[in-house]
């Protein structure tokens, strides 16, 4: 062995140059399963939670999207077909949005009165045996915020689920967030000058014969706090993402959650409905003086296409896991992450108390020999503390660790 890079030694060594080699694949194999095992927990907690809440969202949008297609079948069975298309569009724009596409609530919210104006308005207002025209029904809908049939309750319902929906909308990034966090982590690159000290650390005294001995736990811990320098960075601003994600949770407990804003809507389109139809005569002469007297064409309107067996199976399991439970499982998932606020601070020291260092007073490996106790300084966590690390050479950050800080503090503000 007269020409090993890193096990070299005074002693007769057993390895080769190839033997090096393969040691070094598996020294830098085994931190990372080290790695990916210390984070298992955490990970599957944030994962699982966030798949729960993604779902519990996905059921309560298909749950508001029945009532209120209900509400047209049962109340306005005549337009229930045209208004049912609308009703979906709207839904699937909150669906949209909740998930993390860039659409505005105001958006879409007025889309949907727009649209919805022309149908009632045929239906509700000026009854006709005939369907408006196409063109008499855009003129409608374009001219639906200046008439304002439906009063201020447009206003009133838009503003509504921008609020319950923006904070469930910023809570699920969140946790989508904290997965990417820890799949980086689990996955890092590790410098040639940390692959070496790995290597120095876990497999060379394999060459003298001492399989048995473990590393002591100062050197352990300089050569982890190196190779995690940058991972250590994280650890300011995983405990903001954890406190920013516990103060998100107390405001959606505290607001109005968004089960109720969801599961009422279709009370607020109904007032809707009711104030246009009560207000018709007074609407009709303002539609005439903005569009002129209705243009109708052949009727074709279809009955209710709904199937509202369909729509109520649904409610029968949710309400039980209502609001309260919704709440009382943010709760819970607050708790368990809590447990997790240190955990990139004091990853280097788990990693080596848990399974990597000797215990203490057994004698250990010092990365030379094995001695009675490692001798040279311990240094602290963190990029700054390295510059004195006697085992491994810091250079500076990863960029990737810089990239996944620079987006923990984009969510915490959010």
């Amino acid at each position: 062995g007269v020409d090993l890079q890193v096990c070299t030694s005074k002693n007769p060594t057993c390895c080769t140059k190839k033997m090096e080699e393969r040691y070094q694949t598996a020294a830098k194999q085994d931190i990372q399963q080290v790695l990916q095992t210390s984070s298992a927990t955490l990970k599957f907690l944030i994962s699982h939670n966030a798949a729960a809440f993604q779902e519990t969202f996905e059921m309560l949008i298909r749950l508001a999207e029945n009532y209120t297609s209900t509400l047209f079948c049962n109340a306005y069975r005549d337009m229930a077909a045209e208004a049912t298309v609308h009703v979906q569009e709207f839904f699937t724009d909150v669906g949209l949005f909740l998930f993390g596409t860039d659409v505005s609530t105001e958006e879409f919210g007025n889309r949907f009165f727009d649209s919805l104006f022309p149908v009632v308005y045929n239906h509700v207002i000026n009854r006709g045996p005939t369907d408006i025209s196409l063109e008499y029904a855009e003129c409608l809908r374009v001219a639906r915020r200046d008439i304002r049939p439906f009063g201020n309750i447009p206003t009133k319902a838009i503003e509504l689920m921008g609020r319950s929906l923006l904070p469930s909308r910023a809570f699920l990034q969140a946790l989508n967030l904290g997965i990417e966090v820890i799949n980086t982590t689990d996955h890092l690159h590790f410098s040639k000058d940390c692959s070496r000290a790995l290597l120095r650390m876990q497999y060379c005294p394999h060459c003298q014969g001492l399989t048995l001995s473990k590393p002591c736990m100062g050197y352990c811990l300089n050569i982890l706090r190196g190779c995690l320098a940058d991972v250590a960075e994280v650890d300011l601003h995983w405990r903001g993402y954890i406190q920013a994600l516990e103060e998100l949770s107390g405001a959606l407990s505290r607001a109005q959650g968004i089960e109720h804003v969801l599961l009422n809507f279709h009370a607020l389109v109904s007032d809707a409905l009711e104030q246009a139809r009560i207000n018709g005569p007074e609407l009709s002469k303002q539609v005439n003086k903005i569009c002129g007297p209705p243009v109708r064409k052949p009727k074709q309107s279809p009955g209710c296409s709904f199937d509202q067996n369909k729509g109520n199976q649904g409610l029968k399991m949710f309400s039980r896991d209502n609001e309260e439970t919704l709440s009382n499982r943010r709760k819970e998932f607050i708790r368990h992450l809590r447990l997790y606020r240190a955990f990139y601070g004091g990853l280097a020291d788990q990693l080596c108390g848990n399974e990597l260092a000797a215990a203490d007073g057994l004698p250990c490996w010092n990365g030379e020999d094995v001695v009675r106790s490692y001798t040279h300084r311990v240094v602290g966590s963190g990029i700054k503390a390295q510059s004195a690390n006697p085992e491994v050479k810091v250079k500076g950050t990863d960029p990737v660790i810089s990239q996944i800080i620079d987006k923990l503090k984009h969510v915490i503000q959010v």
